[in-house]
């Protein structure tokens, strides 16, 4: 409280003193008590009224202690129960939870991750993946401001995700690794990894790319195989030492049958080898009787061509070729569709072929598109000519039925350039994604598609779109979302098979390390979305003829069931809806392979040098006792004393009201008992 406030308060005292004085002594002769105690109910109800005017402020210090939180990060993985070391892990678990010491320096915070990342104690060692960088990636936005010193108890092993012990230079803690798993090198022959292009075509040979790996010490002989079924369809001798302790091999195979065919690598073992499921791995190659050629057809350079040719072919059963019109025209038998890139009268030859011929295509339009010559061809639709541009952002329509469209973030990816005015369709169309301006809603599509007689377009309303699988990499450090869902608008293209109302989306097979996820859309009579349809699905192991049923669940725009605790096999299915009583069928396969039992040893380098790097300590699981002592002697984690300082004024404290009510109210009642009322 200021120097000002107190002389104000004390000059409302020596006023409010006066004018009770004024009313109750001055005119009186004598003295009495009566009028004593009226003086003294009349200067407090004036002093606090003045006070309430003054409004002073008092502030109020409350003091609180922060305890830092201790970290408890734990391995959920497969590869923990493989190494035998799950009891050693919820022993020391357990110890720190009840070590009173511990709970009394630090707030203790336990997660869990594998292939997911969890807030929780409660330990499976079930999961199939383990990624580490996802843990520092997650902590390091839990705990920016705060001393969080982070036990990571783990084997080390990472099987996907960035290399960790890079990513530690953005996590500001300090890391304790606890290594669990035997540090014994042993002798083991392994196959590090297949390289395999999961689609081969009729007639062709298929690269395979073998990587093998040896720990030891002596010189080895041993054999590479691979069979299908029990045929042997290629061997090599292979030899070891320990400075020639990796071999690549490539070799071809042929495709005989379409279809998924399935193989087995082998490296054969050597005596005595401890881990022998590292040497051998499942693949599966799906057999294709044809590719689909694909004509990107422009008469100017612009990024969007190379990101459309990239992230077609990301998919090996397409092949994209850059043509000008030209060219285009020549060889136009030779394509299944055709994206025409900003089109001018140079396309006017070409389209007239398409629209003879009734070949399906994509049409980008943008700045560099001709609109007069458009509208002067175009049977489909006419464009408003402004001659003005605009960006338009993306927002994706959860009604498009005639395929299933993933939402990739579209509200976060960069506007597109393209003529600012609208589009009169002269067909029926369906809008995938929809025209925005700073979130407001255009009502103009973005992105559209048209059937016409059995002929399938697409048009794409902006340029750009290379932005737009730059930002996907950036929100999903990854191509795919993008790439993925360029690829079903190619699929959509190159197929004029009519459209069902119960759609299917699944992969032919399956890596028995990935997760087996089916999808299906629903759409009533109008082809619009369904969401009020119970869809459920049959599924027969074909070896054991085991039968299960599981439902589908309801998930943005579409159902979906994950399968993944089936067991590597071969399965057929059927998909029914309970109320329509549709159905659709097929098949797929599990391959069996457990990436996390293809470790035999700690990565204890690895978790010394985390360690080193956040200025921390490793231990081993059998060191957990030096762990509990240097933690609670480490004078760097210390509580933290902290005090808030709240000012309140005094207009916000209702004693002093009560105290006026109380004051006014004796005086009434006294005056009043005495008759001078």
């Amino acid at each position: 409280m200021n120097t000002e406030t107190i002389l104000y308060i004390i000059l409302s005292g020596i006023l409010a003193l006066l004018l009770a004085g004024f009313q109750y002594i001055i005119k009186l002769k004598s003295i009495t008590k009566l009028s004593l105690l009226f003086l003294i109910l009349r200067f407090l109800t004036l002093f606090s009224v003045l006070l309430l005017l003054i409004n002073p402020k008092f502030d109020q210090v409350s003091v609180s202690i922060e305890k830092p939180h201790l970290i408890i990060a734990i391995d959920n993985s497969n590869s923990i129960r493989y190494l035998n070391q799950q009891e050693k892990v919820k022993n020391l678990v357990q110890e720190i939870t009840e070590n009173e010491s511990i709970k009394r320096k630090f707030d203790l915070d336990f997660y869990t991750f594998g292939e997911e990342f969890k807030n929780t104690d409660s330990l499976t060692f079930l999961e199939n993946q383990t990624n580490i960088d996802n843990v520092f990636d997650q902590l390091g936005q839990i705990y920016k401001q705060t001393m969080s010193p982070t036990l990571l108890i783990t084997d080390g092993n990472q099987t996907y995700g960035n290399d960790y012990e890079f990513s530690i230079s953005k996590y500001n803690q300090m890391v304790y690794p606890v290594i669990l798993g035997d540090t014994v090198t042993y002798t083991d022959l392994k196959i590090q990894q297949l390289n395999v292009n999961k689609y081969a075509f009729l007639k062709n040979q298929f690269p395979i790319e073998a990587i093998l790996g040896y720990n030891g010490t002596e010189t080895i002989n041993s054999k590479f195989i691979v069979t299908k079924g029990n045929i042997t369809v290629f061997s090599q001798n292979v030899s070891f030492n320990n400075l020639n302790n990796s071999k690549i091999l490539s070799f071809t195979l042929p495709a005989l049958k379409t279809g998924v065919g399935t193989y087995k690598a082998t490296l054969l073992p050597i005596d005595n080898e401890k881990n022998k499921i590292n040497n051998s791995k499942d693949f599966a190659v799906e057999v294709m009787d044809q590719k689909t050629k694909i004509a990107l057809v422009s008469s100017i350079l612009h990024p969007d061509l190379g990101a459309f040719k990239k992230s077609i072919e990301h998919n090996e059963q397409r092949s994209v070729l850059i043509l000008n019109p030209e060219e285009a025209i020549k060889q136009i038998d030779d394509f299944q569709l055709l994206i025409l890139y900003q089109p001018n009268g140079a396309f006017r030859l070409l389209i007239e072929t398409l629209d003879r011929v009734g070949k399906n295509k994509l049409m980008v339009i943008g700045p560099n598109t001709d609109l007069n010559f458009l509208n002067r061809i175009s049977k489909n639709y006419q464009f408003e000519i402004s001659g003005q541009y605009e960006y338009y952002q993306a927002d994706l329509n959860n009604n498009f039925s005639p395929f299933l469209v993933e939402d990739i973030s579209f509200e976060t990816l960069p506007p597109l350039k393209s003529y600012y005015g609208s589009i009169e369709f002269k067909t029926t169309y369906e809008t995938i994604l929809d025209k925005t301006i700073n979130n407001i809603p255009t009502d103009e599509p973005l992105l559209a598609t048209m059937e016409s007689n059995h002929v399938r377009e697409v048009l794409l309303l902006g340029e750009n779109i290379w932005q737009w699988r730059a930002q996907s990499y950036l929100n999903y450090k990854s191509f795919n979302e993008f790439d993925d869902f360029i690829g079903k608008i190619i699929q959509y293209l190159a197929s004029n098979t009519q459209r069902n109302r119960l759609n299917l989306e699944y992969e032919t097979f399956y890596d028995g390390n990935t997760g087996v996820i089916l999808k299906a859309q629903f759409f009533d009579k109008n082809y619009q979305f369904d969401s009020r349809e119970s869809i459920s699905i049959e599924v027969k192991d074909n070896i054991s003829e085991e039968i299960k049923t599981f439902p589908f669940v309801l998930k943005n725009n579409n159902y979906e069931v994950d399968l993944s605790n089936l067991r590597p096999s071969e399965y057929s299915f059927t998909v029914k809806t309970a109320q329509e009583n549709l159905s659709t069928s097929g098949s797929f396969q599990i391959l069996e392979y457990n990436v996390e039992q293809q470790f035999l040893n700690a990565n204890v380098a690895k978790l010394q040098r985390l360690a080193a790097r956040s200025e921390g300590r490793s231990y081993f699981i059998d060191e957990a006792n030096n762990l509990v002592n240097d933690l609670l002697n480490d004078n760097r984690f210390l509580p933290i004393q902290k005090s808030h300082k709240n000012s309140l004024p005094l207009i916000d404290w209702k004693y002093l009201l009560s105290i006026i009510v109380f004051n006014l109210s004796a005086e009434w009642f006294l005056r009043k008992y005495n008759g001078l009322i």
